[in-house]
């Protein structure tokens, strides 16, 4: 029987697509673990991601509640995706997940960020969707290292060891 080699987790190359709290957070979250464990860390926001890294749009994510099967009610009961489209209900759906991680000490985006760039994360936008959205960098935050094409950033998930994760 032939054995398998196993091979350490060098690097995480993670792609985010959804600008939605809960994806983003998994994005962040992800990557600060990398980090935290000595595992490099590349983060590629792009489409609606590029909202985690936009200025203007950082603080207003948001939860989507039409068309997520997953969401839940306080008690576990699911919750029904046509009460999704009243008006009021995305923004109190969205606060009560802030604030719930808000209790359990989960920082804002921007505190995220500055903490995985601090533990050696690099950060990056994605070119083809910040020229679609026409944002410049001087739109992003200043842990974007730069806006890159698809291209740059599979050159850096290069290596025996990498993993690219999409969000």
């Amino acid at each position: 029987m032939a054995t398998k080699e196993e091979y350490p987790l060098k690097k995480v190359c993670i792609i985010c697509a959804k600008g939605t709290i809960e994806d983003v957070y998994a994005a962040l979250i992800m990557a600060n673990g990398a980090v935290m464990e000595g595992i490099e860390a590349k983060l590629f926001f792009t489409f609606f991601g590029l909202d985690a890294i936009t200025i203007k749009q950082m603080n207003k994510l948001h939860t989507g509640t039409v068309g997520n099967p997953a969401l839940r009610m306080p008690g576990g009961l699911p919750f029904p995706t046509l009460l999704g489209m009243l008006p009021g209900v995305e923004a109190g759906v969205s606060f009560m997940m802030k604030s719930q991680m808000e209790k359990l000490d989960v920082p804002p985006v921007k505190e995220f960020l500055e903490m995985i760039v601090a533990g050696g994360g690099e950060i990056y936008a994605c070119k083809m969707a910040a020229d679609m959205f026409k944002i410049e960098k001087e739109d992003l935050t200043e842990e974007v290292i730069d806006i890159i094409t698809v291209g740059q950033f599979y050159e850096m998930a290069g290596g025996q060891g990498t993993q690219i994760i999409f969000i």
